[in-house]
């Protein structure tokens, strides 16, 4: 059986509720969760370095972890399950710039200004990915009508409420097989 990627969002870590609930529905064996590195350039990296090296055919994000995983769609061509992606992360992390700690652990890293430039290198327009975007419209973080507009050609489904974390991700998981199996 093929393995799901969960990548996760700005500082935050791959063991989260998000991960803990694509775990329990696909099995422990069948879903990656790792953290990845603070640096855009060096996440790809490893995120790249993970789908060449395990049985990967469909990838989950959260917010940043979203814009992640549609760079990685389109790159290679997979599906993509995208819950409140970051549509503009250059923008929306530009207040982040400094020394921040990192939700999961208090873990300090630096967000530095570079990484803002590397993350516009890093836009893609969803044309060869094929997408199920999430979207919650009380999302108090990023505004949800800019990754529905950016992926209006693909199935997208607002729920109206809701948050950021997108807490309530275990009522979406048969929705998710469905499409990861399709």
């Amino acid at each position: 059986m093929s393995k799901i990627l969960y990548l996760h969002g700005f500082a935050s870590c791959g063991e989260g509720n998000k991960s803990t609930e694509l775990k329990r529905y696909f099995g422990e064996a069948y879903t990656l969760s790792p953290d990845l590195p603070f640096s855009p350039l060096e996440a790809i990296k490893y995120i790249e370095a993970l789908i060449e090296n395990h049985n990967i055919e469909c990838v989950v994000g959260s917010s940043l972890g979203g814009f992640y995983a549609s760079y990685i769609a389109e790159k290679y061509a997979l599906k993509a399950i995208l819950l409140n992606p970051s549509t503009e992360p250059w923008e929306t992390l530009s207040s982040y710039v400094g020394w921040q700690k990192r939700f999961c652990d208090d873990t300090l890293f630096e967000f530095k200004n570079e990484y803002l430039d590397a993350l516009k290198l890093l836009q893609k327009t969803p044309l060869r990915g094929e997408y199920l975007v999430l979207l919650q419209s009380e999302d108090e973080v990023l505004d949800y009508t800019k990754a529905q507009s950016l992926y209006n050609k693909h199935k997208i489904i607002v729920e109206y409420g809701g948050n950021h974390r997108f807490e309530n991700i275990d009522a979406y998981m048969s929705m998710i097989e469905k499409f990861k199996n399709k």
